[in-house]
C-alpha cells in the first residue's frame, strides 16, 4: 500500500508539471502569434497606406506674346554734368548758393576778393577815357591842317591799347566770380568764406538731372540685335521685373573691346521726378520685336538638376491595372439600332460607365508627372519652354519641395509665387 500511495503521488505531480509546461507553451505561443500578426498587420498597413496629398499652386501653359531683350548692368550718368572750378586764385567773398539748389543759366555762384582788380580798372577806365580825348584832339588838328600825321597814329594807338586794358581787366575782374555754365542742381559746397582758393579749385558739382544718359556693354554676338532708337528699360536693384524707367538708345560705339569682346552702348533716359542720380547702378534691358505664340512659365515652376532641368506636370490620376470591370446585367435589351425599336430605360438606370466616373461633386484624383524641358530666353521672371511640354498643360509653380513623380497632390491657387506676399495680403 505504500508503493502505490507513492506512485499516486509521482503521478499527481506529473500532470501538475506536464499542467503547467503546456500552459507556458501556450502563453509563450500566444505571445509570439500576437507578434508576428501585429508586424504583419503594420507590414500590410504602411503597405497599402496612400500618402496625404501634397498642397500645390499650379498654372495652365498658354501660348503668349514674348517681348524678348538684352539685359546688361548699367552705370547713370547726367546729360551735362561738370565739377565747377575757379580760373583764378583769391580769397571767398559770397556764397550765392546752398547745396541741392536749382540754379539758372549764368547764375553767380561764387564771389572772390576782388578790390584790387576794381581798383585796377577803374583806373584803366580813366586812361582810356584820357587817351580818347587826346585822339578827339589829334583828329580836330588834324582836320584844321595844323596836327601831323604822326601825333595822329600815336594819340590812336594809345587809345587802343588803353581800350584793351579796360578789356582785359575787365575780363580778370570777371574771373573772381564763378557761374552756372548751363541750368540744373548744385551740389554740396566744398569751400568756406574766407577760404583762399588756387587756382583750378574744385567748388561745387553742377548736374542737369532732367534727363539722364546711362552707358553698358553687351557682348559682341548681340550687336546685330542692337540699333538707334530701341527702348531701354531701367530698373533701380528691383530686378527685371520693376522696370519703371523709359528710354531709347542714342549712339554704339563702332569698335569693339579687343579685351573684353564688349561693345560699349549710351542711352538717355527722361528723369523728371528726379530718381535717377548720377553714378547710380541700374538694371539695363533693351526690348526686341515682339514674338507671338511663345510658351512660357514662371521661373518658380522651373526646377535644375544634374540631370537636366524638369518641371512637375499635374494630370489626373489612372485606373489601376486589373481593376474590375462593370458586372453585366443579367438581362439585355435588344440593340435598337438592330430591331428598330427603342431600348426601355429606367429612371434611375445608369450608364455602364459611371463607375468610372467620379461622383458628382467629387473631384478626380490628381497626380504628379516630372517632365523634363528645355529651357530659352527669360524675361519678367518668365522663363521661355521649348521643349517637353504643351498649350493646356497643368505645371507646378510653387510647393515642389518633396514632391516626387506619381504622387497625389491637390491644387490650391489662391497664392500666386509671382507676386509678393503683402501685395497678397492687401487683396484679400
Amino acid at each position: 500500500m505504500p508503493d502505490a500511495g507513492r506512485g499516486g503521488l509521482f503521478v499527481k505531480r506529473f500532470l501538475i508539471i506536464t499542467g503547467i509546461l503546456l500552459l507556458l507553451i501556450l502563453v509563450c505561443g500566444g505571445i509570439v502569434g500576437f507578434n508576428l500578426f501585429r508586424d504583419s498587420a503594420i507590414k500590410q498597413y504602411f503597405a497599402t497606406m496612400k500618402p496625404p496629398a501634397a498642397t500645390v499652386s499650379t498654372v495652365i501653359v498658354k501660348p503668349s506674346d514674348w517681348t524678348p531683350g538684352v539685359e546688361a548692368i548699367g552705370t547713370v550718368s547726367a546729360v551735362r554734368g561738370v565739377d565747377l572750378t575757379v580760373e583764378t586764385a583769391g580769397i571767398v567773398k559770397s556764397i550765392m548758393f546752398h547745396a541741392n539748389q536749382k540754379v539758372a543759366d549764368n547764375a553767380v555762384l561764387l564771389q572772390l576778393d576782388d578790390a584790387v582788380e576794381r581798383a585796377d580798372l577803374a583806373a584803366a577806365k580813366a586812361q582810356n577815357v584820357s587817351d580818347q580825348t587826346a585822339l578827339e584832339r589829334a583828329i580836330e588838328l588834324q582836320r584844321r591842317g595844323v596836327g601831323t600825321d604822326a601825333t595822329l597814329d600815336t594819340a590812336r594807338a594809345t587809345a587802343s591799347a588803353s581800350a584793351s586794358q579796360v578789356n582785359k581787366l575787365q575780363a580778370v575782374l570777371d574771373q573772381k566770380q564763378l557761374t552756372a555754365p548751363f541750368a540744373g542742381t548744385v551740389g554740396i559746397p566744398k569751400i568756406d568764406l574766407g577760404q583762399y582758393l588756387a587756382t583750378g579749385s574744385s567748388v561745387v558739382t553742377l548736374q542737369d538731372l532732367d534727363t539722364m544718359r546711362v552707358d553698358f556693354s553687351v557682348p559682341e554676338q548681340q550687336l546685330p540685335l542692337l540699333k538707334i532708337g530701341q527702348t531701354v528699360r531701367l530698373g533701380i536693384g528691383g530686378g527685371s521685373s520693376d522696370m519703371p524707367f523709359a528710354g531709347a538708345i542714342r549712339g554704339i560705339d563702332p569698335k569693339i573691346d579687343p579685351a573684353s569682346r564688349l561693345v560699349s552702348i549710351r542711352a538717355e533716359v527722361a528723369n523728371p521726378e528726379g530718381k535717377l542720380t548720377p553714378g547710380q547702378f541700374v538694371q539695363v534691358r533693351v526690348e526686341l520685336p515682339e514674338e507671338p505664340n511663345v510658351l512660357g512659365l514662371p521661373q518658380t515652376a522651373l526646377t535644375s538638376s544634374l540631370y537636366g532641368d524638369f518641371v512637375f506636370v499635374v494630370r489626373p490620376a489612372k485606373p489601376a491595372a486589373g481593376a474590375a470591370a462593370p458586372a453585366a446585367k443579367p438581362e439585355e435589351k435588344p440593340d435598337a439600332t438592330k430591331t428598330g425599336s427603342t431600348p426601355e430605360t429606367k429612371p434611375d438606370e445608369k450608364p455602364a460607365d459611371a463607375a468610372a466616373k467620379p461622383a458628382e461633386g467629387e473631384k478626380p484624383e490628381l497626380v504628379l508627372a516630372q517632365v523634363f524641358v528645355k529651357p530659352g530666353r527669360r524675361n519678367a521672371g518668365m522663363v521661355e519652354i521649348l521643349e517637353g511640354i504643351a498649350a493646356g498643360d497643368e505645371v507646378v509653380t510653387a510647393g515642389q519641395n518633396r514632391l516626387f513623380n506619381g504622387m497625389s497632390v491637390a491644387v490650391d491657387n489662391t497664392i500666386d509665387p509671382t507676386k509678393p506676399a503683402n501685395k497678397q495680403a492687401a487683396q484679400q
